[in-house]
């Protein structure tokens, strides 16, 4: 039986989605910080609970061969990077199984493999925004599972430039930094959480210390430079407000877009909707390729910037709502828009049925699910495909090198109705044209679909064969002539006109 400060020597055997070391005793399994998977050590028993225990390491007896020695002073002291004892290749390899099990054993893939992982030729010095904490005696992070923070001069992974702004600020009674660097233009953003603080003080110590720092705000206040600073994705560039979410990692996030627009397969005929879409960043790279871009986002500073980085990169043909996603994303399907490409990069708790049963009923060709948690990638995953998605391939790429978390992009594409299927073809010329897939839907799922989707309208089907010959559609000639040669024939009013060229649309067939 396990106990409470018990010793074991054991060897580990794998690296859990939190970064421990796995191994058993007597059946149970104990998850050990620090470790790595070929480890024979020494740990000490620190928590027991019914199906696992915790235990800490107290001397490596022999080294695995996927061990390293950690470049960083207070490693294993701050609650930050967990894998930094492990070489690099072999962190992307944990994380590879990290997303594969997950989608095996919560999302039900059986068969699930993640085509590739991207990593960093670099992977230092790679953050942009780093929050750190302070008490009466010092300025740090804090500890892993605790408020205790521990002390330090620079972090690593984060800018080299905070080691002077912690500095100019260690004399002032402060709670928190939050530091933001572009890495585009060098420019800094320092915002500081204090208490009896002079804001002339503060800046002169601050802008003194480190000549790269442009904006300073002081408890939500810009007492110092710009209110926001720039920086460049993907040739794009996006003005980033302290509220902002903006990827910690710009290196390895256009790589991480530009595989998302891989899968995405747009060009200049489709309408994307991204749910979830922050400052714009998917939605403007998204716009450049697509015909119309439809951005969602329940934080309405990050859609002010959104809006105001379309202008700065004189983007015409993107939109974008502030309002929940569960909230605003039905109206939209409701209210008509039919996109064929639905990108989703939802926060760490993933999406939810609402959303994400809303994108169903839009039947979108392909979703793009971008997620940085696996386990709720793997959820939201099965809940799309049992409503008609296919997991069609997926890529993982580091943005938190020497951590356990990973970021995935997942194409889903759509299953084919039984009356779509026999009607579903690829036309390829010697010119390498490619033709998009159309779907031939009868008059009967027209009509219906426009029921649905426009409050119970009613249309004929001699007012569907009009428009469908506005579109150069052939129609059979009886559909346009009366059955009485005086009798003149109808013609489809435009907003019954409208929805059935929206159904069209829908079913893929203009």
């Amino acid at each position: 039986m396990i106990d409470v400060n018990n010793e074991y020597t054991v060897k580990i055997e794998s690296v859990s989605s939190d970064g421990n070391g796995i191994c058993h005793i007597d059946g149970m399994a104990v998850f050990v910080p620090y470790t790595a998977a070929g480890d024979e050590v020494k740990i000490k028993i620190t928590n027991v609970k019914k199906r696992f225990a915790e235990g800490v390491l107290t001397e490596i007896i022999t080294p695995s061969l996927d061990r390293t020695a950690p470049d960083c002073g207070i490693f294993g002291k701050c609650g930050g990077c967990s894998l930094r004892h492990i070489k690099y290749e072999k962190q992307l390899e944990i994380k590879r199984e990290i997303v594969n099990n997950a989608m095996r054993r919560i999302g039900g893939f059986k068969d699930f493999t993640v085509g590739e992982i991207i990593g960093m030729e670099n992977p230092t010095r790679y953050r942009n925004k780093t929050i750190f904490h302070a008490d009466k005696n010092s300025v740090g992070f804090y500890s892993a599972k605790s408020h205790t923070v521990v002390p330090v001069t620079d972090c690593a992974i984060g800018a080299e430039e905070n080691a002077e702004i912690i500095n100019a600020i260690s004399e002032f009674d402060m709670t928190e930094l939050f530091t933001r660097k572009s890495f585009s233009t060098g420019d800094i953003m320092v915002c500081v959480k204090a208490e009896n603080t002079d804001a002339k003080k503060l800046t002169a110590a601050v802008s003194g210390a480190c000549k790269s720092v442009k904006s300073i705000y002081l408890n939500g206040e810009n007492i110092y430079g710009s209110a926001a600073i720039t920086d460049t994705l993907c040739g794009i560039e996006f003005r980033i407000s302290p509220e902002s979410f903006f990827q910690v990692n710009p290196v390895q996030t256009e790589k991480l877009y530009a595989k998302a627009l891989e899968f995405a397969g747009l060009d200049k005929t489709m309408t994307v909707m991204d749910i979830y879409c922050g400052i714009g960043t998917i939605s403007l790279c998204a716009a450049k390729k697509a015909k119309r871009v439809i951005g969602v986002e329940i934080v309405e500073r990050a859609i002010d910037d959104a809006k105001e980085n379309a202008k700065l990169n004189e983007i015409s043909n993107a939109e974008f709502y502030a309002r929940g996603a569960e909230k605003i994303v039905p109206y939209l399907i409701k209210s008509g828009e039919v996109p064929d490409v639905v990108i989703l990069d939802p926060p760490r708790k993933g999406s939810d049925e609402k959303t994400l049963g809303s994108v169903l009923r839009s039947k979108p060709e392909r979703i793009v699910y971008v997620s940085c948690n696996p386990a709720t990638l793997a959820r939201d995953a099965r809940f799309l495909s049992d409503g008609g998605y296919t997991v069609s391939k997926a890529a993982a790429v580091d943005l938190f090198p020497h951590t356990s978390h990973v970021e995935t992009v997942v194409l889903l594409c759509r299953k084919l109705d039984e009356a779509e299927r026999h009607v579903s073809v690829t036309i390829e010329t010697e010119e390498g044209w490619r033709a998009d897939r159309r779907v031939n839907a009868t008059y009967g799922q027209i009509k219906n679909w426009i029921a649905e989707h426009y409050d119970g309208m009613k249309v004929s089907s001699l007012y569907i064969a009009q428009t469908k010959q506005k579109h150069g559609i052939i129609e059979r000639e009886n559909y346009n002539k009366p059955k009485n040669g005086n009798s003149k024939v109808p013609h489809c009013p435009p907003e019954k006109e409208n929805a059935i060229t929206d159904a069209l649309k829908h079913f893929r067939m203009i």
